[in-house]
């Protein structure tokens, strides 16, 4: 049996990396999927690529209100409910020296990784009450929780926040059957990890700092996003789930 038969998912940041990897296995698992990035044309091919019917592209900007309120009532009106919400769309913002980074970077980078995540939940718990099995989900970092990057300031603290959040909306709702976690990935290879990572001797030297040795795929990111929506992780909720290749704790 599929493991998201007869449950609606939104999926934020779904046009590239864990986002898409997550759409594309959320699909085969039988989830009706709301897919939601600012990139309308690989939206539409991302939607084309799966079932017909199965998915619809929403695009906009997560940190504008409206796009987070777009997102429910498109599930709503299409699919009749909503189950799982992935809040995935972030970005690594400013970086560089702390002294030099402008007050609007920073709150650039706050409001698409943090401000756009409450601004999402805000609208989907009503829609999300009562539902059996109801999963909210943030993707957070290692980056400001287990260890600590120079020049990375403002995306740090927003993801930091992140986890915050998922705790103190686990405890207000967890009475509504409302299960919600963040999910920290590693280095992953990504768009937005190879910003980092943007030449072979920095992608080796990222892989060596985890444990395992490599970056992971996203994939292997999306696997775990799965066992955090599916009723396989129906105790879980509250948790910064590391899912980092050993980088936290590696030191070799």
């Amino acid at each position: 049996m599929k493991l998201l038969n007869n449950k609606v998912a939104i999926i934020t940041g779904a046009s590239s990396g864990i986002g898409y990897a997550t759409a594309k296995l959320f699909a085969q698992e039988g989830a009706k999927l709301v897919l939601v990035s600012r990139r309308q044309a690989e939206l539409d091919a991302l939607v084309a690529s799966l079932e017909p019917g199965s998915a619809v592209a929403c695009a906009g900007d997560v940190a504008d209100e409206r796009c987070a309120r777009q997102a429910v009532a498109t599930a709503l009106e299409r699919f009749g409910q909503l189950d799982i919400a992935f809040n995935n769309a972030g970005t690594l913002g400013e970086m560089g020296p702390t002294s030099d980074v402008s007050v609007e970077g920073w709150r650039n980078t706050l409001d698409t990784n943090l401000t756009s995540a409450f601004l999402a939940a805000k609208h989907q718990i009503p829609a999300m009450a009562g539902r059996s099995g109801a999963s909210l989900i943030f993707t957070s970092t290692f980056v400001g929780y287990t260890a600590g990057m120079p020049q990375m300031a403002a995306y740090a603290a927003s993801k930091a926040g992140l986890i915050g959040l998922t705790q103190a909306l686990a405890a207000e709702l967890g009475p509504q059957g409302i299960r919600v976690n963040a999910i920290l990935p590693g280095g992953t290879d990504t768009p937005m990890g190879r910003a980092v990572a943007n030449t072979e001797e920095a992608k080796s030297f990222v892989a060596g700092l985890h444990a395992l040795k490599r970056l992971a795929s996203p994939d292997e990111i999306a696997r775990s996003v799965l066992y955090l929506a599916s009723d396989l992780s129906s105790f879980t909720t509250g948790t910064a789930m590391l899912v980092d290749g050993g980088v936290s704790i590696n030191r070799a």
